[in-house]
């Protein structure tokens, strides 16, 4: 027998029996949709992925092909193709630009992914064990500055200062996110505006580079290319809320991480500013001792838990995920009706529903 596992706003995960059937919510079919109607154009990318990976260093495609294997839903990449595609590119120049640029991104992600988890000491990734816990922390930062390279390499090829401003920019902003969430790590005086400027930084601006790039591939209006800007920002700022709502309302294996990591690290995240602003006092001194002072026993975890739960911290992190994907699904009203446009409509609606 099967079980469907659905992201409860009371703050924990429930089951319900589904009969060996897998039942996707509206927005996961959605995203699926977009990955199908953009097969071709994904099926080049992810081929231009592989192709750039490869190294006479046998443990640079070693580890690589460890990273490929574990899957991904590839987003950010597929944002950049459809955004090319809304704008009308279709190839003309004979180049197949939209298909590097897409790979470029998902360059970039990765790289800060492989740097990201030797920071955070992460063991999973996607299920599987991370390239560090595998590989050792140095050859994953040194396998993420290859990608960096490589990222480089691809846009030099493609010869636009406007992609290369757009990306090169946001790799910095990625940067200066995660340097900033360190600097608010362990800090419950922490803002939601702080919060939310971190989000932005480590994961939002490289989706609002993703469909700016598309865009100005398409050679879409300025005012065209902002939209898109826009949208890919929305969504990724839902897409993080929710990634955050996750630590403490997911099935581990569903999720595909371990639960609870960024509660271990004592990350300040906004289901624990709502659950620590709603708290009353005898909550805050918990917050304080496991967040503040990570001075955290067997038990506290799951009294984490309870706690969250118990000041409906999800159903308000929650809240705001949807109020961005909404903003997101807003950004594309002035392009006309199309296919292409209702899929990404339901890829914003999946961004503040996913469960994985």
């Amino acid at each position: 027998m099967g079980v469907a596992i659905s992201l409860s706003e009371t703050g924990r995960t429930t089951s319900q029996d589904g009969s060996g059937v897998s039942v996707s919510k509206p927005g996961e079919a959605g995203l699926k949709a977009l990955a199908d109607y953009l097969a071709s154009d994904m099926l080049a990318c992810n081929q231009v992925i592989v192709d750039r990976m490869q190294s006479p260093v046998a443990l640079i495609p070693q580890l690589a092909a460890h990273l490929v294997a574990a899957g991904g839903k590839r987003l950010r990449p597929l944002l950049t193709l459809a955004a090319a595609r809304m704008c009308g590119y279709n190839n003309q120049d004979g180049r197949m630009r939209h298909v590097e640029i897409a790979a470029c991104v998902e360059f970039i992600h990765t790289a800060t992914l492989l740097h990201d988890d030797v920071v955070d000491d992460s063991q999973l990734r996607r299920g599987l064990a991370s390239a560090n816990a595998i590989f050792g922390n140095k050859a994953s930062v040194l396998v993420g500055d290859f990608l960096f390279a490589r990222s480089f390499q691809i846009l030099t090829a493609d010869a636009s200062l406007g992609v290369m401003a757009i990306l090169s920019a946001a790799s910095a902003t990625l940067a200066e996110g995660e340097v900033m969430q360190m600097t608010t790590q362990n800090d419950l005086s922490t803002s939601v505006d702080q919060y939310l400027q971190v989000i932005y930084g480590k994961t939002a601006a490289l989706f609002a580079a993703a469909c700016e790039s598309g865009a100005v591939i398409g050679e879409a209006t300025p005012e065209q290319r902002e939209a898109l800007r826009l949208y890919g920002a929305n969504l990724g700022m839902a897409f993080q809320i929710v990634d955050d709502a996750l630590d403490y309302a997911a099935d581990q294996a569903t999720l595909g991480k371990e639960v609870g990591d960024d509660f271990r690290e004592g990350k300040v995240t906004l289901p624990v500013l709502a659950a620590y602003d709603a708290g009353n006092e005898e909550d805050r001194v918990f917050w304080r001792r496991v967040i503040e002072e990570c001075d955290q026993h067997p038990g506290d975890l799951e009294a984490a838990l309870d706690r969250i739960a118990a000041t409906n911290a999800i159903g308000i992190t929650l809240k705001c995920a949807e109020d961005y994907a909404a903003k997101a699904r807003e950004n594309l009203s002035m392009f006309p009706e199309s296919t292409l446009k209702n899929l990404l409509l339901e890829t914003a609606s999946y961004s503040a529903s996913r469960e994985r």
